[in-house]
């Protein structure tokens, strides 16, 4: 479900911008034989598209998804929430192609994906990053193993450090940079790759609050420099009204879509605005429900206590046997 009139009445928001940005595709340009086509390519790849996709664990009796149907459009911020255990991750894994769903496919541009590829790169939670390597060979760890030729690799490692303001860190070892440069250092080496979409699962979760706000807005800075797709998970209610073109709300036991609320707000964004406050409670208000359903249900499976039918009849033997 989308976000209601009486919600959008409610916010009084401008039509969002952003997504029409017509600046060239910086890492696809390192790549590409010419700056109009890389331009090009920004505009029409990137659509994502998940058809009633089914997830089921093994001695499970609950699904992890059930019948999820979700289209990303090219170039659009889409941030997923909800309660732990919704199935936000699973969603991403079936995405990237790591997870294969029970029913249901996944296309990427109209044409069906099978498995993991890089045009669907991923960063996640814990950067990952291989500690005897500097910033810089991370980065190009990907391009190596796809078997690019040196002087491309050079070349889009350069741009992808110059997207993340790591230029000069370049050389230094993972342990020599803070957390918020260790997941620039993820991002930069998710990018390189020139993926159609960039999937994002809770990239900024370990990291101080200070530092998730500057990150937000240098997520912000690449997203409207590449115009890549990006589908992301989040927690937090903050981050995602902060950085999505549409919220995505999971429902739980089963996971499927609870309701879609759309953030029309141009970028940058003025944290502090009404606009800002409204949606992050309509948002808000979405996941408190959806939490207050699983525990009421959950009390009930899980806390039922049979009332006791012999205290009567033995109450005279109470301690007996202990």
């Amino acid at each position: 479900m989308s976000m209601s009139m009486d919600d959008a009445a409610a916010v009084r928001l401008p039509r969002s911008v952003g997504t029409a940005d017509t600046r060239s595709l910086a890492l696809a340009a390192a790549g590409a034989s010419a700056r109009g086509q890389a331009t090009l390519d920004a505009r029409v790849r990137g659509k994502l598209a998940l058809h009633e996709i089914d997830v089921n664990f093994p001695k499970s009796t609950m699904h992890a998804l059930s019948g999820v149907s979700l289209t990303c459009e090219p170039g659009e911020f889409v941030v997923v929430v909800g309660p732990s255990g919704c199935g936000k991750s699973t969603l991403l894994n079936v995405a990237a192609g790591m997870l294969k769903p029970a029913n249901g496919y996944v296309d990427l541009d109209g044409r069906r994906t099978d498995g993991p590829s890089p045009d669907r790169a991923m960063v996640f939670q814990d950067h990952g990053l291989f500690p005897w390597l500097t910033a810089a060979q991370n980065i190009e760890f990907g391009l190596k193993m796809l078997g690019i030729a040196k002087s491309e690799r050079d070349a889009r490692v350069d741009a992808a450090l110059q997207l993340v303001h790591l230029q000069t860190k370049r050389d230094k070892l993972i342990h020599e940079l803070s957390g918020g440069m260790r997941q620039r250092v993820a991002i930069a080496r998710a990018l390189v790759l020139d993926p159609a979409v960039l999937l994002m699962d809770e990239p900024f979760a370990s990291l101080d609050a200070q530092t998730r706000t500057l990150l937000h807005g240098q997520l912000q800075e690449l997203w409207s420099e590449t115009q890549k797709t990006i589908l992301f998970v989040t927690h937090s209610v903050g981050e995602a009204v902060r950085l999505a073109d549409r919220i995505v709300v999971l429902h739980a036991h089963p996971g499927r879509i609870r309701r879609e609320i759309a953030v029309p707000l141009a970028h940058p964004r003025n944290f502090d605005s009404d606009a800002i406050t409204e949606i992050a409670r309509i948002v808000r208000k979405e996941i408190e429900d959806e939490v207050n359903r699983v525990n009421a249900e959950m009390a009930e499976e899980y806390w039922n206590p049979q009332a006791a039918t012999d205290l009567d009849d033995h109450s005279g033997y109470m301690g007996d046997g202990i």
